[in-house]
């Protein structure tokens, strides 16, 4: 490990000692070797960010949506730099005059959209510490957040004042404005009267009689910038809180990363914004592209409209989660296949060629021009055409859709690792190296890692091959679980955070992901099953869309809950003579068999052992959702709520093969 090239040793090992398990060396960037990176005078907040973007760049596109006419979706309209700095001062000064002040919280609520940013903005302006809210954290979260959070205000979009009014009168106590990013029914407003909450339309919000305009406050690094509740897969949300500081902590050390591989963000990028700003990945994500001046442009909301909007955009960067990411890997060998064996056998050879090229060193836009330009341009064109950066975050992506769409997608895949706590980035792959498939990278420089062994699963930090669990230190870590000293005290250890996630030190000093802390369990027969690696691997299974793998020291074997891809299954169901629709196939014996095969098929395919295989499964054709509570916002599988959901169908499996 000494000797990477990516990351050097900052400080000895440790033994275990007093009942703590050994820790690894700490390791940092090999960027930062000596020391990290000061961030810039006179930038203290988020504001400064955006300021000085609006001084540098105040006619540059900042935010865009697309012009609906006549129920079609046309081009994207843009707002400037400068236009929005001059509606978030409005926006700013309407607030003031309702004696709203600096540390009051502020909630958004809705999908991402300019007045998301522009309310977010106002947030950064007048020091209030922004909440966003989101649905997906079950029911009763929103009004749990609210009166934990103690918010006053909220902008929501039209389609959520209705669920904001539904956490009345209990909410009453705190909440006192809410706005909406578009109109107000005349019901709403009868309403909200009843209640004493201010409710207003976005155009009458802005254009309020504030008899002066306000003077921003004095903004401190140590200032509070964001709360974000996260849904943990048990218990209630936790808030947590995010500093200037620890923002442009990450912005630093992202800024040195691209720096160091001349892939800097440009002012010509444009950003395709979807994943939820509700959560940090997208949030600083946006909060780089702003810094640097460059475009940021909004879906409309629908996941079956992404890819047209995507066309449409023609962005150069793409953020995404690894089920996004399946789908488009599953789409494109779909129409591979569907090409006929001609197009199907160029293509593959294309790949195999491109792949080994790779793989030798070149880098990806060397390794085969020719097959660039008459076999991938078609897939970069299905991207719009001008991507270059393609991020991905929330869950680790698999070894080969990575390396499939680093192939065919003209444009670097890079996979990172980061928690809310850990203000989203704390790794980050390099682009061309492709032995770094399957990893999360070498550590950003703004972060110090180690690892912790965990004896009771058998990972070893100072084994030849260290495993244990990752901590991080560093000053973009969040500063606590807000009114939760108890929860804080938990993870947070004498400035390390500890993640809850399992760590492998590659050679070259990057990280891979191999287990939760706790998602591991023994079977009867004394073998360890780790649920979330064995999952990857089904799920690549075309013909499934997710699956729940299940097992217990009770019983021997593994059994799973699967959600069938409806279009795949429809044609073997054609084609196998199996009649109905889709929850009359996935209920016949003769469709459990062919999945179950399909499972089988992939198990031996990956050389998994014979304790590994799934060995009775159950068709969903619902698939695992929040409304159920199955799942959390980053798609997390909630297991004990599986569990409970499924207990007599488990129950069941388990019977019908003794």
């Amino acid at each position: 490990m000494g000797m990477s090239k990516y990351i050097v040793e900052i400080e000895k090992p440790k033994e275990a000692k007093d009942g703590r398990p050994s820790v690894g060396p700490v390791y940092r960037n090999v960027l930062a070797k000596d020391g990290f990176r000061p961030l810039a005078n006179g930038v203290d907040s988020c504001w400064d960010v955006f300021r000085l973007s609006v001084e540098k760049y105040p006619d540059n596109r900042m935010l865009g949506e697309r012009e609906i006419i006549d129920g079609k979706a046309g081009k994207y309209v843009w707002l400037t730099y400068k236009e929005v700095y001059d509606t978030v001062l409005k926006v700013g000064d309407s607030i003031c005059s309702r004696g709203i002040n600096k540390g009051a919280r502020c909630g958004i609520y809705g999908k991402n959209c300019t007045k998301w940013v522009v309310s977010m903005q106002t947030c950064n302006a007048y020091g209030l510490h922004c909440v966003p809210l989101y649905d997906t954290l079950g029911a009763g979260a929103v009004k749990y957040i609210i009166c934990h959070a103690e918010i006053s205000i909220i902008f929501a979009e039209e389609a959520k004042i209705s669920e904001v009014l539904k956490t009345f009168p209990d909410t009453g106590k705190y909440l006192k404005t809410l706005v909406s990013f578009g109109t107000i029914t005349n019901e709403q407003k009868l309403l909200a009267e009843e209640y004493g909450l201010e409710i207003y339309p976005w155009e009458e919000f802005l254009n309020l009689e504030t008899r002066d305009s306000f003077d921003l406050p004095l903004k401190k690094r140590s200032d509070i910038c964001t709360i974000m509740y996260t849904s943990g897969t048990t218990g209630e949300p936790k808030g947590v809180i995010i500093t200037n500081e620890s923002i442009l902590s990450i912005l630093s050390g992202v800024h040195h990363h691209l720096e160091s591989m001349s892939e800097e963000f440009q002012v010509t990028d444009v950003f395709f914004s979807y994943l939820p700003l509700a959560h940090i990945f997208d949030r600083v994500i946006e909060e780089l592209f702003i810094s640097n001046g460059a475009s940021i442009g909004f879906w409309r909301g629908d996941i079956k409209l992404l890819l047209d909007d995507l066309k449409e955009l023609k962005p150069t960067v793409f953020c995404a989660v690894p089920r996004v990411l399946d789908r488009i890997y599953s789409g494109l060998l779909e129409k591979v296949s569907a090409g006929g064996f001609l197009k199907h056998s160029l293509f593959n050879m294309a790949y195999a060629y491109k792949l080994r090229n790779m793989s030798r060193g070149y880098k990806h836009e060397e390794a085969a021009p020719m097959f660039d330009k008459i076999i991938f341009s078609k897939v970069k064109q299905g991207l719009g055409g001008n991507m270059r950066l393609i991020l991905s975050g929330a869950a680790p992506l698999s070894a080969s859709v990575e390396t499939f769409l680093r192939v065919v997608t003209c444009a670097h895949v890079l996979q990172g690792y980061g928690l809310t706590e850990t203000c989203a980035g704390s790794f980050v792959a390099q682009p061309n190296e492709l032995s770094m498939s399957g990893t999360v990278g070498p550590p950003l420089p703004n972060v110090d890692v180690c690892l912790m062994s965990v004896p009771d699963m058998g990972y070893d930090a100072l084994a030849s091959t260290p495993r244990g669990e990752i901590l991080l230190r560093g000053n973009s870590l969040f500063s606590g679980y807000y009114k939760r000293e108890d929860l804080t005290k938990e993870v947070l250890v004498d400035g390390w955070f500890h993640t809850g996630d399992i760590g492998e030190w590659q050679p070259d000093g990057s990280m891979k992901v191999i287990d939760r802390k706790k998602n591991i369990f023994k079977l009867s027969q004394g073998e360890y099953v780790s649920v979330e690696n064995l999952e990857s691997i089904f799920s690549l299974v075309p013909s499934i869309d997710s699956i729940w793998i299940y097992g217990n020291s009770f019983e021997s074997f593994l059994v799973a809950v699967v959600n069938p891809n409806k279009e795949s299954l429809e044609q073997w169901a054609s084609e196998n003579g199996v009649a109905g629709d889709f929850c009359t196939i996935c209920e016949n014996p003769k469709t459990n068999a062919y999945i179950l095969g399909e499972l089988t098929s992939i198990a031996k395919d990956k050389k998994l052992k014979g304790f590994e295989f799934v060995k009775a499964v159950h068709l969903d054709p619902t698939p695992f959702d929040m409304d159920r509570d199955l799942i959390t916002p980053t798609f997390k599988k909630k297991r004990a709520q599986f569990l409970k959901y499924y207990q007599n169908v488990v129950d069941d499996m388990y019977k019908s093969r003794r």
